[in-house]
């Protein structure tokens, strides 16, 4: 007697209902989590039906037009603006991967004095608020002209999130193992040698994980554009509609609509890397 082959499709969707037959516990999880899913991408909904509205259908409650998508590109150099924001993103986040994957191998991976103590300002910095410095950085580059100016913004943002990375590359290095880099010595290799050949290879994830991690903070910033990049030239996307945002008559639709616009290159980008992401994240601390 042939027995009926069942596609991988059925078999999964068969095996996930048993496994929920057989433990309770587990439906309420996934209704759990179908509850908060839904939650969560309710204002991408808003957004996307919002941006496709006129003012006078967002206030009627119905029809679709692209009334506001034309407002937005009229009242906004969206293009410049964007492409501001991916140069200071793309530009920081150099800095700071530089920074600290070398900060990062050197903590985890050689003895010094003052190793520990390093780290321990490094954790130190990364509890410091932003808002609580913001004042004082403004004040100090105002001093050397650097308001206004790509690199002022851009120092800051290095400034800020390289503890933070340099910590996370510090816990990476930590988990490859020791015989790795006491074999690259016994061949000759430096330590410069060890970290070009050896760490950076390996670090693949971490860097993915970094790069994850620091762009969505820098591309959706407000704060330090709207402190550090104030002419219109200079500004970025966020700082734009920021902008756009604090104006007498408040377009709605049309400010969903740049904020739809805004959340592409952002999970762009988390897509591209994410399964690098919980492996950058889990791997160093797992060993």
């Amino acid at each position: 007697m042939t027995s009926i082959v069942r596609p991988p499709a059925a078999r999964t969707a068969t095996s996930v209902f048993t496994s929920i037959r057989r433990s309770p516990g587990r439906l309420i999880t996934w209704v759990i989590l179908a509850l908060v899913s839904l939650a969560l991408m309710y204002p991408f909904y808003f957004m996307l039906i919002t941006s496709f509205r006129s003012e006078r259908q967002y206030e009627l409650g119905h029809g679709y037009s692209l009334a506001s998508w034309s407002a937005l590109f009229a009242s906004v150099p969206v293009g410049r603006e964007i492409l501001n924001s991916a140069m200071i993103c793309a530009i920081a986040i150099v800095f700071i991967l530089a920074i600290a994957t070398c900060a990062g191998f050197a903590l985890a991976k050689t003895e010094f004095r003052g190793r520990r103590l390093a780290l321990v300002g490094i954790v130190g910095a990364m509890m410091i608020p932003i808002q609580s410095i913001i004042i004082s950085e403004y004040v100090n580059f105002s001093k050397v002209h650097l308001i206004n100016t790509y690199q002022g913004a851009i120092a800051v943002y290095v400034a800020v999130g390289t503890p933070f990375a340099t910590f996370l590359m510090t816990t990476y290095f930590r988990g490859i193992p020791e015989e790795l880099i006491d074999a690259g010595r016994c061949d000759g290799l430096t330590y410069v040698g060890c970290f070009w050949r050896i760490g950076v290879p390996l670090a693949k994830p971490a860097f993915a994980t970094v790069v994850v991690l620091q762009f969505i903070p820098i591309w959706n910033d407000l704060l330090i554009g709207l402190l550090f990049l104030q002419e219109p030239n200079i500004r970025t996307f966020t700082v734009g509609l920021g902008v756009l945002a604090s104006s007498r008559v408040v377009n709605v639709p049309s400010l969903m609509a740049g904020a739809l616009l805004s959340t592409i290159p952002a999970a762009c980008v988390y897509v591209v890397f994410q399964r690098f992401l919980v492996r950058g994240l889990t791997l160093g601390a797992a060993r």
